[in-house]
């Protein structure tokens, strides 16, 4: 069994801080979680209808993970960078980062497994062994992923620090006014639908995206994002939030499919890291796909995508 702490900061229902707090669980489960006393305040259980207030922590009691059976899967991978601590591949549209409810293999973690043997960090457990952070099914570009649990640790402590420079390019839909600009907006689950994420003022957990235009092309400006935070679906969140939402995202602005695009038009180009073993500065770059040059260059003559 595993413990969480949870802190409300106000009044609200516990299935509500819940849902908040624990975003990786389902509405479903934390009600389980409440209805089984497995929700405690000063170690008694708290009906699933009690009203929080400021200060209290509440503990949830989790079972243990039922890890599915993750094998490797000599999947291609496109590595951009690698040596005994550290590997950087140029993940493609489609590919999971990690295996999930209804993608239980044929991820890049199954793929990791077949190319580095055991040489993986545990520190994520057997799920997403090696992975420091992820990027979205539907977009494409650099994956960093650690080899061992010392890699691992600094990589992460490099992401929390904001060191770890993440550089995304993107097309959105209309006409950015400036031409660089940041957006510094907090971001949370979605209050209605758990699948997405929303800019939340008063819950929303700080989120900073800095961008750069770098073509404007009528109803639709190519961008470059800088992240400094990394919250799920930072960049489409935000510049949806502005009324500018990415080309060919159906989940936060798009209307109809885009042809020729699987998702959204968002590309991780971009990583610079400290070398957890050298100390040394390591800037890893991969090309725009295909795809992503097709549409700009169906921008560039004038084509509507």
């Amino acid at each position: 069994m595993r413990t969480l702490s949870v802190a409300a900061g106000g009044v609200e229902r516990i299935d509500q801080l819940l849902a908040r707090e624990v975003p990786d669980l389902s509405r479903s489960a934390l009600q389980k979680l409440l209805e089984e006393g497995a929700v405690t305040l000063g170690g008694e259980p708290v009906k699933k209808n009690r009203k929080t207030a400021p200060g209290e922590v509440y503990t949830l009691t989790l079972p243990e993970p039922e890890p599915l059976d993750v094998v490797a899967q000599n999947i291609p991978l496109n590595v951009v960078y690698e040596d005994e601590d550290v590997i950087v591949v140029d993940k493609p549209v489609g590919l999971v980062v990690h295996p999930a409810p209804g993608h239980p293999d044929g991820t890049l973690v199954n793929a990791l497994l077949y190319h580095c043997g055991n040489s993986l960090s545990g520190i994520n457990g057997v799920l997403r062994p090696g992975i420091v952070h992820r990027i979205d099914r539907d977009t494409s570009g650099l994956v960093i992923v650690a080899k061992n649990d010392t890699a691992h640790l600094s990589l992460a402590a490099q992401l929390e620090d904001h060191s770890l420079y993440r550089e995304y390019h993107a097309v959105a839909v209309g006409g950015l006014k400036e031409g660089r600009g940041t957006i510094d907006a907090p971001i949370g689950r979605h209050p209605v639908d758990r699948k997405r994420m929303a800019v939340d003022i008063t819950r929303g957990k700080r989120a900073v995206t800095h961008y750069e235009v770098l073509e404007r092309y009528p109803g639709y400006t190519y961008l470059k994002c800088r992240l400094e935070t990394g919250r799920t679906h930072q960049i489409r969140v935000h510049l949806s939030s502005m009324g500018h939402p990415l080309l060919g995202d159906m989940v936060y602005g798009g209307k109809r499919p885009v042809a020729g695009l699987a998702g959204q038009c968002l590309h991780a180009k971009r990583l610079t890291f400290t070398h957890p073993r050298t100390g040394e500065k390591v800037t890893v770059e991969c090309p725009l796909p295909d795809w992503f040059e097709g549409v700009l260059d169906k921008l560039r003559r004038g084509v509507k995508p």
